[in-house]
Parts: C-alpha cells; sequence; structure tokens
C-alpha cells in the first residue's frame, strides 16, 4: 500500500512541478515515479494502512486551523510584552516528556512549538523528552500537547 500512496504522491509532485502534459513528458514522469516509489516507498509512509493516514491526515488538516490561532495570539502576546515598558519577559527552559507515540507526533509538537512565537524547541533530550525555551515563566503546553495526541489517534 506505501509503495501505491507514494507513487501516486511523486506523480502528481511532478505533474505539478512541470506543469507540461505532454507524451514525453508524462511516460517520464509515471516511470521516475515507479523507480522513486520502488526506492523508497518505505521512507515516506512507512507501513500505514491507508485508514490510518487518511485519518491522521483530516485530523492535522483540523488541527491547522487552531494552530494558527495560537501563532496569531502568542505574536500580540510577544508584541505586547516587548513594547512594554516594565519588559514582561522572564524566559526559562521546561523539559517535559508528551508521551507521544510515534515520529510524525513528535515531528508535529516540536515544529508547533517551534512555531508559536515566544517559544523554541531547542532539543529532544531522548526520545519523547522536550526541552522548550520560553519567553516566560509558566509557558503551558497542555493544550498543543493533547491535540497533538489528538493527531496521532489517542
Amino acid at each position: 500500500m506505501s509503495f501505491i500512496l507514494t507513487f501516486i504522491l511523486m506523480f502528481i509532485f511532478w505533474v505539478l512541478l512541470s506543469g507540461h502534459f505532454g507524451l514525453i513528458l508524462m511516460v517520464s514522469a509515471v516511470v521516475f515515479s515507479l523507480l522513486v516509489a520502488y526506492l523508497s516507498h518505505d521512507l515516506l509512509l512507512g507501513r500505514a494502512s491507508l485508514s490510518a493516514l487518511v485519518g491522521t491526515s483530516v485530523r492535522f488538516l483540523v488541527y491547522l486551523p487552531w494552530l494558527f490561532w495560537e501563532i496569531a495570539v502568542a505574536n500580540f502576546d510577544v508584541i505586547y510584552r516587548t513594547l512594554h515598558p516594565g519588559m514582561l519577559i522572564d524566559p526559562e527552559m521546561v523539559t517535559f516528556d508528551p508521551k507521544l507515540k510515534s515520529d510524525v507526533g513528535i515531528t508535529i509538537l516540536a515544529n508547533s512549538i517551534t512555531l508559536t512565537p515566544g517559544t523554541v524547541t531547542v532539543v529532544a533530550v531522548k526520545k519523547g523528552d522536550f526541552k522548550v525555551h520560553s519567553l516566560t515563566k509558566g509557558a503551558d503546553m497542555g493544550p498543543m500537547v493533547k491535540k497533538v495526541k489528538w493527531i496521532e489517534g489517542e
């Protein structure tokens, strides 16, 4: 199943990038997409089933508007804190284990934290542990962790 999905993704990517639909280009697209799918199908999608992949993708698409809202709110918070005469900035490093079960979940959480102004994922200390630098003390990662666990299907 991952071979077929990888082939389809590579073919669509090829067509979108080329923008041409000549016979030679379409044959080349099929041949090279098959070659890339053969060589790397287990790297791109792993052994995920189609239903799990679709479910995760849909949950991720539902998650994106929430993330964009959090990014916007954090932007205004950082602007307020940096322009405030009292400089309401008190940075700290927080280490926590979100207990995520997949590499996709870990990647989504790390990138979401880093995209949100005022927080940066510095390093994963060991598999599953996050070290996050935040602009203020008491930054709450709980809601984001819950959403990412939901994306994983938990």
